[in-house]
């Protein structure tokens, strides 16, 4: 292959900075991404590898470029995990260690979100502070939108955000108060209301912080600047071992490099290619890179629109189009304000940074959320090519179908033109994703509409959807079919039809959610046929009706707004209490500063140590099949391996036991699930084993059966042992006497742990006796039966719970246990009747997730509670309130309770929350709305804290005095972030009357600390605090003859006296655990050792035509015995309601029907972002609790918060249930989890729901009903499918009822 090089003399050295240091690399690889660069060849490692596909933003660098004829230097965030390195030349790279270090000056960014309680594992901390960093070179004193749009593109699995926020707004020259009594007292008031009052809401003094200070940051490296000014633009050739990157300098250079090599793609941001070359495998022997030819890159305004550049970033776009709009009357910028409204939310603030508007265009995939705009409002593309130039309309290529070959392989977009709006022109655009922000939509449109001149007689008319093909849709057809018609209710009727009948979407299409889909295609033409009757309505109310006042509130989309929140904790410590002792004060975290510099290693950070290999697993593609060959040939002779591990490599036993069936370390004769490890490459780079692993050729059987599914695994009796039972009086009896019975089914989807930090390990021999160091970064349906009484009370419980364990047992069995054991959350349930069953599938093995089962039993719970509300015609509160624990009594195993501070917990929440003016405001809003409705729900929790068996809550811990008087503490809890060794340091100090500073912790360590039990269950700062505290008043009795004689003396004059008499100063300490037993056969025990006790109250309103929902307000008022550490602990409890809010509305595993998971990473699993956190978020600490079993009287919190989550969910079922009340639909009804917004819509049934049904069982006939689907309000009559198998129904008679258990018709399996 024949290609240009500087010079013909071969590659180009490309030069850079990285932190103000000048890098000039002669060998750049056009593979590598500056992430890898950061981290294994400059060795910073605070730039952190999380997703690796721009997801997640936990590598997020500043990127700084300087233009010498404007003589501007621009900062932007980017994801390094998606830059190649050889797009930076001339290009000034930040990182988190360039902001500052603890060696050196920390930045007031850092600080901030360190001490405002912002970190806890600490992996997304430095994405968050590269995030703020880069907004603050841009905007030192930024808006609150401004910092909700900068951290949009982070995730957090753990803090819940409000933290992160806090120490944010800090900057902002805006008031940190709400603003706003909407909802609620404001926050002011609260603090008003509570001085006086021995509560605090502080956890942070803002007086502590440094001021940013602009002056003394980095400047841009003037060399660069130079060689900018002086060195002439030329073409840029970078030779890597596969491939090679050609940066050509003009135009002219482009065509000819695209005529040479017309499959080579061109790259200028990287995150459609990169993401392609990365996880799918695909290899490019020559990438063209045009990001640095002017004549890409001009924004031009014209006469009659707006010329943009293809290689011009969505960022650049962004501020073009809202400068534009700022600047032109309305009239001619509609087609602005709908590209604006989407790129609001089309990836994150780096994704726009760098991805650009050609890639979005050529690319011409189905997710794209500006096609359809671009494409509706007939903008053109500048074509080049060396035959010349042209231009062609972009609606051309869409509305022709997708084999039209319209773009030639070696023409290249220059421009885009987007024209202005035109009087009596409409244009609007619509997207519904997972997530509101920062993801893929699941469908999107842009529509336009024009009128004849005074009239509302259709002239013109386009529709173009994406998400529903193969690319952007355009339904042409039904467009020309209404021209010349009037923009009344029946055209809508009639464009519904069409528009379904032309843009087909077949059962079987990629991505599923098929029938949500399709009410999303009719959904948004309502949405669009409203908003332009509005606007008609606007320009003259005489000649055009206005829409009804119920219908106005759906045109205006959730707008996000900066969380308000308040955290609420008793600020009195014990009278006695030292001014030292920092128990129970809001302590930072141990680690939190160094977090935010970067400086915290973590196990993929450490060193390479020399001649380090690197393992690259081969995992299996079949669910369930034999291993008939594995053919390791090809492999083998890749560059760098070294040799392939199989099982017969293993040398000792090739499996681990938890249970009875065991886990397999290397398949070896068969495959159980796909993604088990067959065989492992090791090679010199992990590039080169992932390069050899996908030339492992693995020959397969299929065997049968395959088990997928909770319902397979019935089938098929696949089921762990042992099953569990429990039972509590007679419920057979029971059901004979109660007024009514309640049956139903409920699923509840699984959720990913998605740690931030991905799974690794590292093992170092150590070359004698064969020593080695080891680093190691270490789904329920249920069917239920209920008996109640008329007045709400609950009589009796049968109910089965089956949970989907995967190939290996793992910890299913000990969670089917729990899911038993927790079931009846805060409520007495005289006669209960219990199973849980661990299925065996073909699936990955599933495991325990922060709550262990409890948050899905309550959550079934909980719905059977809601159901029985609303068969008895009484609130859910009062059903609540009915059935509570209020009483000291034994509970059904034979476990006493005492649920004082449950009640306690209740009512507060109730007081707080403003429960019932809320809810009153609540039901008026639903009167005067038909297509938004809100819902408010409040919910009680009783968790058990404990596991089942005394050894496994065992602990120990070391402690070291040194002669200088410091101490070294280590013990056997791992951190993960929920601050354990921040607590454990805060017992040592007080237990050592000592300050905290003068306490080290030494990172655990089986050398250390043998046999620690996992930091499970909630029970690490109760189970290893004990240790702690054994082991400092060990070493205090020691010191006690020798203070008792120089009682006057200092810590340092003790230690030295004390190595002077040779008193051991060193001790461990151990805590046996607490007792536990539970006794299966007899179904009774002491299987736990207390009980932490909450509330939660939520409010929310859904959009009933797409499903989408906003959270307004969260009050949570829990009970967590004495706080040790406020800051921590709150931080836990938002944290975990945050993931409980993930769990119960968003996050969905999908698997395709061969067992491959299909939601894998960011793109397509979505966890909760800032966007997702309540509006308005209150934390209550129950004050004057005590908990006796656990030191200081504190409780483990860790996981109990999760649950409270489910208090959204409710909430969302609340709002479901006014919308089908109001459509007639008044039986019970029952709603599975996660409540995405596929499910939320599809329940919210009405006339478009309707006619999909219909559409769907009907083709060829007149399907048309009764009424124009525009006003008719949907009743239960209307109902003539089924709406979860889509089967039509026989008209109800006399003799024939249908059957109303899900609240409208269903045929008789449902």
């Amino acid at each position: 292959m024949s290609l240009p090089a500087a010079g013909g003399a071969g590659p180009d050295e490309l030069i850079f900075s990285v932190n103000g240091r000048k890098i000039v690399e002669k060998n750049a690889d056009p593979e590598q991404m500056l992430l890898s660069y950061l981290r294994k060849r400059l060795r910073l490692t605070g730039t952190k590898y999380g997703c690796g596909g721009g997801g997640c933003g936990a590598c997020t660098v500043m990127i700084s470029t300087y233009e010498p004829a404007s003589k501007n230097i621009k900062h932007y965030s980017a994801n390094a995990c998606l830059l190649p390195i050889c797009s930076l030349h001339g290009v000034a790279v930040t990182t988190v260690e360039g902001v500052g270090c603890t060696k050196t000056r920390i930045h007031p960014v850092q600080e901030r979100l360190a001490k405002c309680h912002g970190s806890q594992c600490g992996f997304c901390t430095p994405g968050m502070v590269m995030s703020m960093y880069t907004l603050l070179r841009n905007h030192p004193e930024p808006s609150m939108e401004q910092i909700a749009a900068a951290l949009a593109g982070n995730l957090c699995r753990c803090t819940g955000y409000r933290p992160i926020l806090d120490g944010c707004k800090t900057f902002c020259k805006e008031p940190f108060c709400c603003q706003s009594k909407e909802n609620g007292n404001c926050c002011l008031d609260q603090e008003d209301k509570l001085k006086g009052e021995k509560f605090s809401t502080k956890l942070f003094s803002a007086d502590e912080f440094q001021p940013l200070d602009p002056t003394q940051e980095f400047i841009f490296p003037p060399e660069l600047m130079t060689m900018a000014e002086n060195q002439p633009k030329r073409t840029l050739v970078f030779q890597g071992e596969r491939t090679t990157w050609i940066s050509p300098a003009s135009l002219k250079e482009l065509l000819e490099l695209k005529a040479k090599y017309p499959k080579a793609p061109l790259v200028v941001g990287n995150t459609s290619v990169g993401p392609e070359m990365k996880f799918k495998g695909v290899h490019h022997p020559v990438i063209i890179s045009p990001a640095r030819i002017l004549d890409l890159n001009v924004v031009r305004y014209t006469d009659n629109g707006l010329s943009l550049g293809a290689a011009c970033s969505l960022a650049v776009v962004k501020d073009a189009l809202a400068n534009t709009v700022s600047e032109l009357p309305g009239e001619k910028t509609k087609i602005f304000r709908a590209l604006l409204h989407q790129l609001k939310t089309l990836g994150g603030q780096q994704i726009r940074n760098i991805s650009s508007l050609g890639g979005n265009i050529m690319s011409r995939k189905s997710t794209s959320d500006l096609n359809p705009i671009l494409a509706v409002g007939n903008c053109t593309l500048n074509l080049a090519s060396r035959e010349g130039t042209r231009w062609i309309s972009l609606s051309d290529i869409f509305a022709n179908g997708v084999g039209n070959n319209t773009l030639m392989p070696e023409e290249v977009l220059v421009s885009v033109h987007i024209p202005h709006s035109r009087k009596g022109e409409f244009v609007s655009a619509f997207r519904q994703a997972q997530r509101r922000e920062n993801a893929l939509p699941i469908a999107n449109a842009g529509m336009r509409v024009l009128f004849a001149e005074g009239t509302d007689i259709i002239t013109d008319f386009g529709i173009f959807y994406g998400g529903i093909g193969s690319t952007t849709v355009c339904a042409k057809h039904t467009c020309q079919a209404l021209i010349g018609r009037h923009w009344n209710e029946q055209m809508l009727d009639e464009a519904c039809r069409l528009v379904l009948k032309e843009v087909s979407l077949p059962g079987s299409a990629p991505g599923g959610k098929v029938e949500y889909r399709r009410t999303l295609i009719v959904s948004f033409l309502f949405k669009f046929y409203l908003q332009v009757l509005q606007s008609l309505n606007r320009m003259d109310p005489h000649l055009y009706p206005d829409i009804s006042e119920k219908y106005g509130s759906v045109l205006q989309d959730f707008q996000p707004k900066m969380p308000q929140s308040e955290q609420i904790y008793q600020q009195e410590v014990n009278p006695e209490q030292l001014p030292r002792d920092p128990v129970g004060r809001p302590i930072m975290h141990q680690g939190g500063i160094k977090h935010a510099t970067g400086e915290a290693v973590y196990c993929d950070d450490i060193r390479a140590v020399d001649e380090e290999l690197f393992l690259a697993v081969i995992t299996s593609s079949r669910a369930h099949a034999k291993i008939v060959s594995i053919d390791t040939s090809e492999a083998l002779k890749a560059p760098g391996v070294f040799d392939i591990i199989t099982a017969r490599d293993v040398p000792a036993t090739n499996e681990f036991y938890y249970y009875s069936d065991p886990e397999i370390i290397f398949a070896k004769d068969k495959v159980i699930c796909v993604g088990q490890i067959v065989c492992g490459v090791v090679a010199d780079s992990d590039v080169h084993a992932k390069q050899a692993a996908a030339k492992v050729k693995i020959e397969y059987e299929d065997l049968e059966p395959v088990i997928l599914t909770v319902e397979e695994a019935i089938k098929h009796n696949s089921f762990f042992e042992p099953q569990r039972r429990l039972e509590q009086g007679n419920v057979d009896e029971a059901f004979e006497t109660v007024d009514q019975i309640l049956e139903g089914e409920i699923h509840i989807g699984g959720q990913e742990h998605f740690y931030m930090e991905t799974q690794c390990a590292l093992v170092v021999p150590k070359g004698e006796d064969k020593e080695m160091d080891v680093y190691v970064s270490t789904q329920h349906p249920a069917l239920t039966q209920v008996g109640f009484m008329n007045d709400g009370r609950i009589m009796a419980a049968d109910a089965k719970y089956y949970i989907n364990g995967g190939c290996t047992p793992d910890d299913s069995v000990l969670v089917a246990e729990v899911v038993l054991l927790k079931m009846d959350n805060a409520y007495k349930i005289p006669n209960l009747r219990c199973c849980s069953h661990a299925c065996k599938t073909n699936l990955p093995s599933n495991t325990a997730f922060r709550g262990f089962g409890f948050p899905q039993s309550g959550l079934i719970t909980e719905s059977w509670i809601t159901a029985i509300a609303a068969k008895s015609g009484l609130s859910a509160e009062k059903v609540r309130e009915i059935n509570m624990y209020k009483e000291t009594e034994q509970i059904c195993y034979i476990q006493e309770l005492d649920p004082e501070n449950l009640v306690r917990c209740w009512n507060e929440c109730m007081e707080k929350s403003e429960y019932y003016s809320r809810k009153t405001a609540v039901e008026e809003f639903n009167k005067q709305n038909y297509w938004k409705k809100k819902g408010i729900a409040i919910i009680p929790m009783k968790f058990p804290f404990g596991l089942l068996t005394r050894f496994l809550t065992q602990a120990a811990a070391l402690v070291h005095i040194y002669m200088d008087g410091s101490v070294l503490l280590t013990h056997g809890g791992i951190e993960m972030g929920q601050g354990i060794h921040t607590k454990m340091i805060q017992v040592a100090s007080r237990e050592l009357k000592i300050p905290m500073s003068s306490i080290h912790f030494c990172e655990t360590s089986t050398t250390t600390v043998p046999n620690a039990c996992a930091s499970v269950a909630s029970a690490g700062t109760d189970v290893n605090g004990m240790a702690v505290k054994d082991a400092c008043q060990t070493l205090l009795k020691r010191l006690e003859p020798i203070i008792s004689k120089n009682p006057k003396g200092t810590w340092n004059d003790w230690v030295k006296e004390a190595f002077e008499q040779s008193i051991n100063l060193s001790a461990t300490g151990y805590f046996r655990g607490y007792e536990a037993n539970m006794d299966w056969e007899k179904g009774e025990g002491h299987p736990f050792t207390y009980f932490i006790f909450g509330a939660a109250c939520s409010e929310v309103e859904i959009d009933c035509l797409t499903g989408d929902h906003k959270n307004i307000r969260t009050d949570i008022v829990i009970d967590i015995g004495c706080s040790i550490n406020p800051a921590v602990d709150i931080g836990q409890i938002e944290g975990a309601f945050v993931q409980g809010i993930g769990l119960y509305t968003m996050e969905e595993l999908k698997y395709s029907p061969e067992g491959v998971l299909y939601t894998r990473g960011p793109d397509q699993y979505k966890i909760p972002a800032i966007c997702d956190i309540p509006e308005q978020f209150s934390v209550s600490l129950l004050s004057s609790s005590q908990n006796p079993y656990a030191i200081y009287s504190s409780k483990g919190i860790g996981e109990a918060g999760l649950f409270l989550g489910c208090s959204v969910f409710f909430a969302i079922w609340d709002a479901v249930a006014a919308v089908r009340k109001e459509r007639g639909l008044t039986g019970t009804f029952t709603l599975n989890s996660p409540l995405t917004p596929e499910r939320i819509r599809m329940a919210c049934a009405d006339q478009f729901t309707e006619l999909i049904l219909v559409l769907a069982h009907s083709v060829g006939s007149d399907t048309r009903l009764q009424a124009p689907i525009s006003r008719r309000e949907f009743t239960e009559a209307d109902a003539t499918h089924c709406p979860h198998c889509s089967k039509s129904l026989k008209p109800a008679g006399k003799s024939q009822k249908a059957r109303r258990g899900c609240g409208q018709s269903t045929c008789e399996k449902h």
